[in-house]
């Protein structure tokens, strides 16, 4: 359909005009569109409104939506045109399979902490700079997250910062943002950067059949470091002026979430009947909203599991208890206020803020911790309530109170859906903590126990994905098999375990890839995306190739923070693609235009993944990423577009 002819592509400094990486003739299919939609195109576009709502609404995870796209498509095939091996096609897709190898490299470079151990070594060097410490946080998070996962180098790099703020002073509202946004641009550094990049080589290379080719490894690497040093330089200059102090460093974790109010201690009174209960029974008896976070007896603490302890007179519960309910407690179960019962400077360490011993007390109190844990976006957690998940007794914690974004939740705690984001403060042992490190479904916000590293092996693992990132680059195979051939290498070097390969993938975003690509089949076979290509130009005319490139641009930016990033590459290529067919265009310029768009969700906290991360442990608004955001998105949307045609030409 399409002749190509590719180019050398002119090094930026060079005053000639970059040359087309590849001459376009127009399809005579597209002077044949039709003026109005065909019914198969309305059936595509249907489905498509519908994933677009359940994108946005969410009543099921997103992963599951686009499974349900898979199924429609399938199913109405004498319309969408998409047979049922066309249908599972995103299954064996190499962009799916490449997806699925990069997320066991990454973990590879995170089980032996390289990440974390740059972190120290900036945390020793900038530790008492804020401007330092502001320029080593964004420069690790964009040049990491140029060859591995993104998701995991702000996973270790919220403890890292709540690290430096406390050394500093500065409040980790200034700096979390910066870091989500830096990885997200160090992303485009590279194919393999984000999931989105390698989606997009794979749509763009079947769009465009035998006149086009995959994206090589560095094939946008110029554009991405100027995007990187571009948006770095925002972010210094004005990151910390735009963005507000919402956590105060130093803060004592019991006043960060405002929980002096709600831990008191009771005495279980002869006459309880709670007498004789465990305290899982006792717990599900209480009609109020309160947990029993110690039991204290004969001057012995003990904490959790505390499910099967009985409860007998004379027992002293600390409760997490709000003032009303407590009232109904003790008139309802026996209980009566301990001396000095409310938990001051008795049950708190005025230093660390955890909860301590009560004077003369002996037991294993002090080995408790007060500890932040961050739900990823990626858990099977989310949609789950404390009590369905029967937390307490499951990760041997109690979940003391839950910050969302800017806000705090105390009461009704296990009836709440968790949401991706979500901050937890437990209450835990150190041996649970480290078993919350080592989750995926969490990340925990302060470095309070060291994770058991295998930092004997960091020059191998690094060692490994240079030879993956070299044999793909020197075009020696393809990225899909230097990438699996990278796992067996992790896994025979011990770098990862073999029982970690499976618990290492993001499944979500597995299934959500072999969901969507079908999409993008009938898109192209209905000919729907042309349609949308010709009806977008043909309301455009006049502006100009570089104008049409930046609203490609900034239109997939703006639908990229309310859907998935993958979600927008399969809708927005085609189109792209096929607008820049009808212009005389090269498609690669409006096709990188729309990749690096989807990588670029400054707006919303719900728009990328790390943007999740940082919502709870920053106690960020909402508003706060649009107020930082929606300028570093216009001043990307211009140096994206002004690269595109100085790099590679229109």
């Amino acid at each position: 359909m399409i002749a190509t002819v590719t180019g050398a592509v002119t090094p930026p400094g060079i005053a000639t005009v970059a040359p087309l990486r590849s001459a376009i003739v127009a399809s005579t299919a597209a002077s044949t569109t039709p003026t109005t939609p065909t019914v198969d195109m309305l059936v595509v576009f249907a489905i498509i409104l519908v994933a677009l709502v359940l994108f946005v609404w969410e009543p099921v995870p997103i992963d599951i939506t686009a499974i349900g796209v898979l199924v429609a498509l399938v199913v109405l095939e004498p319309w969408t045109q998409v047979s049922p091996t066309d249908g599972v096609s995103g299954f064996a897709s190499s962009a799916t399979i490449t997806v699925l190898a990069m997320f066991v490299l990454s973990e590879g470079i995170r089980r032996t902490g390289v990440v974390s151990l740059i972190g120290n070594e900036i945390a020793e060097r900038f530790g008492e700079s804020p401007f330092g410490q502001l320029v080593a946080v964004l420069g690790l998070a964009g040049g990491t997250a140029g060859f591995i996962n993104n998701t995991p180098v702000v996973a270790v790099m919220i403890p890292m910062v709540t690290e430096l703020s406390n050394r500093t002073g500065i409040s980790p509202s200034k700096l979390l943002i910066p870091v989500s946004y830096a990885s997200m641009m160090g992303g485009m550094l590279t194919l393999i950067g984000t999931s989105s990049n390698i989606l997009a080589s794979d749509v763009y290379d079947r769009i465009g059949g035998a006149a086009t080719e995959p994206f090589s490894m560095f094939e946008f690497t110029a554009l991405g470091a100027l995007v990187l040093v571009s948006g770095t330089l925002y972010l210094l200059a004005f990151g910390p002026r735009l963005l507000p102090e919402r956590i105060t460093a130093r803060a004592d974790l019991t006043e960060d979430f405002e929980m002096t109010q709600y831990l008191t201690e009771v005495v279980v009174r002869e006459d309880s009947p709670l007498v004789g209960k465990a305290v899982h029974e006792a717990l599900r008896d209480i009609d109020a909203d309160a947990d029993i976070v110690q039991l204290i007896r004969h001057r012995q603490v003990f904490n959790e599991p505390l499910a099967r302890k009985e409860v007998r007179p004379g027992d002293i519960l600390v409760l997490r208890v709000d003032r009303d309910s407590l009232i109904e407690l003790m008139d309802a179960e026996g209980l009566e206020l301990a001396p000095d019962a409310e938990v001051t400077d008795d049950l708190l360490d005025p230093e660390t803020g955890d909860i301590t011993d009560v004077e003369g007390v002996e037991g294993a109190v002090g080995e408790q911790r007060l500890v932040e844990i961050v739900l990823t976006p990626d858990t099977n957690l989310i949609g789950e309530t404390l009590e369905s998940l029967n937390f307490r007794q499951r990760y041997d914690a109690t979940v003391l109170a839950i910050r969302r974004g800017g806000g705090i939740i105390h009461q009704r705690m296990d009836e709440r859906r968790l949401r991706a984001g979500d901050t937890l403060l437990i209450q835990a042992t150190e041996d649970t903590v480290r078993r919350f490190q080592a989750d995926r479904n969490f990340v925990v916000a302060q470095e309070l126990v060291r994770p058991d590293f295998r930092s004997e092996r960091i020059p191998v693992a690094v060692g490994i994905v240079g030879g993956v990132v070299a044999v793909a680059a020197l075009g020696w195979l393809p990225i899909m098999v230097s990438a699996l051939a990278g796992i067996i290498a992790m896994v025979v070097t011990g770098c990862v375990r073999p029982n970690e390969v499976y618990e290492s993938v993001d499944w979500n975003v597995i299934f959500l890839l072999a969901g969507l690509i079908p999409l993008g089949i009938a898109m192209e076979a209905t000919g729907a995306a042309t349609w949308l290509a010709d009806l977008v130009v043909s309301n455009s005319a006049g502006l100009g190739l570089v104008a049409m490139v930046a609203i490609f641009y900034l239109f997939t930016a703006l639908v990229t923070n309310v859907i998935s990033n993958n979600a927008s590459v399969v809708l927005m290529i085609p189109v792209a693609y096929d607008a820049a067919v009808q212009l005389g265009a090269d498609p690669f310029a409006f096709v990188l235009a729309v990749t690096f768009a989807a990588s670029t969700a400054m707006l919303t906290p719900i728009g990328y993944q790390t943007n999740l991360m940082v919502y709870g442990p920053g106690g960020y608004t909402f508003t706060d990423f649009a107020r930082v955001g929606a300028p570093l998105q216009l001043l990307l949307t211009v140096v994206t577009t002004l690269g595109i045609v100085w790099l590679y030409g229109v």
